[in-house]
């Protein structure tokens, strides 16, 4: 059987804004929140014992993907510094129906920051509003407008 994606997983600095974020900016769900004992150090390089897991998703569609915020004991509180190393590109990217009410929701919230925003040729003569902003973390989020 091939692999298949069931979730991206962030290490939330400040759970409080990655959740206002992804719930209440981007429209997701919890579908799980739980906190694990366990040897993170073995399987992540953590330093951790404890984890918080927040799973955040459509659970009328759970196979349209899984956000994971991940809390280890220890993680500095705070956004992280501005020349924090990426590695790569990375980002998260979603379809959103109406982009310009979820970019309205996030700036109401005073996340995602200052977005940037494109318009391409859809099918049938339509327009794609694609936009991308920035969560608590740093991660690179991308709106896809139906």
């Amino acid at each position: 059987m091939p692999g298949r994606v069931h979730h991206s997983a962030i290490n939330a600095r400040d759970f409080d804004a990655s959740l206002r974020f992804y719930r209440e900016g981007l429209g997701l769900e919890v579908m799980m929140d739980t906190e694990f004992d366990g040897d993170w150090q073995g399987l992540f390089g953590a330093t951790a014992t404890r984890l918080r897991s927040v799973f955040l998703g459509d659970p009328a569609n759970p196979d349209s993907g899984i956000v994971e915020l991940v809390g280890l004991e220890g993680t500095p509180d705070g956004p992280p510094p501005p020349d924090a190393p990426t590695t790569g590109f990375f980002l998260l990217s979603f379809f959103v129906g109406d982009t310009a009410e979820v970019l309205a929701r996030l700036r109401d919230l005073g996340l995602g920051g200052e977005p940037r925003r494109i318009e391409l040729p859809g099918p049938n003569d339509s327009t794609v509003v694609m936009a991308t902003v920035r969560d608590p973390d740093g991660v690179l989020v991308e709106l896809i407008g139906a």
